[in-house]
């Protein structure tokens, strides 16, 4: 596996394999990896020749108090992994290279962006959609891949790329799952023995909720109960749960085709985040 660190090292890199008629893939992530990260290499791996992923701590999409000094960082942990798991290339560009001296350039997704995630945490999906833009531009691939897990992120790249006419396919990968449920997440590391027994009543409050819509019961009620059990497993704050179109990120008080239960709620200094299908 190639490690390429500064930009201008990128393109020659990737020169021979474009020339070759090779079809590419992009993984990108922050690093912290965990086997969330590796299903969606295995599944580039499925579709592509060859297999790029990027570790970028993008500071972008990090609000004023976030975790941006104490995410977890292990660089060589990160591409051992990477190479195990058949990565023919790691990118790790210095926030310089992104974002040079006098950078004053921002994507922001309107609509889409502005609800659920992007209401708790202000910029946040400007941040994503502009460091994504650049490194779609940077390796130029033929499909990205993103986990399900991050479900607004995904909507909100998947019309970054409709809206720029970018020729890449965005492709969703399932979320992985820990054996009780719980969504692997680089921050589950920062939850305590405690709180990570209590951190499974999110995706079981998922699940009630599911259940519960799928069986004829009013989402509003069924919704509430779930907030209400989620409180009783000592969570604080939920910033958001609610069903929603797959494809707009819009409300619904009814089930429909595509339809998404979606749910952000902090746990001690940890906010996590999960999604299911209806």
């Amino acid at each position: 596996m190639q490690i390429i660190r500064d930009l201008a090292g990128l393109e020659p890199a990737l020169a021979a394999w474009r020339e070759a008629g090779e079809r590419l893939a992009l993984v990108p992530t922050m690093g912290a990896l965990h086997a969330g990260h590796m299903a969606l290499v295995a599944e580039a791996r499925r579709r592509a020749k060859r297999v790029v992923a990027t570790i970028f701590v993008n500071p972008l999409q990090f609000g004023a108090g976030e975790d941006l000094d104490r995410y977890p960082r292990q660089e060589e942990a990160d591409a051992a992994l990477l190479e195990g798991g058949g990565c023919d290339l790691l990118w790790m560009p210095d926030v310089a290279d992104l974002y040079p001296p006098g950078f004053a350039t921002a994507i922001s997704v309107s609509g889409i962006s502005e609800r659920w995630d992007g209401a708790a945490r202000p910029g946040h999906f400007d941040g994503v959609a502009t460091v994504v833009a650049k490194l779609l531009l940077g390796v130029r691939p033929n499909i990205a891949l993103f986990g399900e897990k991050d479900f607004q992120q995904l909507a909100v790249i998947r019309r970054l790329v409709a809206d720029l006419g970018l020729t890449v396919e965005i492709v969703g990968v399932p979320t992985v799952r820990e054996a009780d449920g719980l969504a692997l997440s680089s921050r589950n590391a920062y939850l305590s023995s405690d709180e990570r027994h209590r951190a499974v009543a999110l995706p079981q409050a998922l699940e009630s909720a599911r259940e519960a819509i799928r069986s004829g019961d009013p989402v509003d009620v069924s919704v509430a109960a779930s907030i209400a059990a989620l409180t009783a497993a000592g969570f604080g704050r939920v910033d958001y749960f609610a069903l929603v179109d797959g494809a707009t990120l819009a409300p619904l008080d009814q089930p429909a085709p595509g339809a998404r239960l979606i749910a952000a709620a902090h746990l001690g200094s940890t906010r996590l985040i999960d999604n299911l299908a209806l």
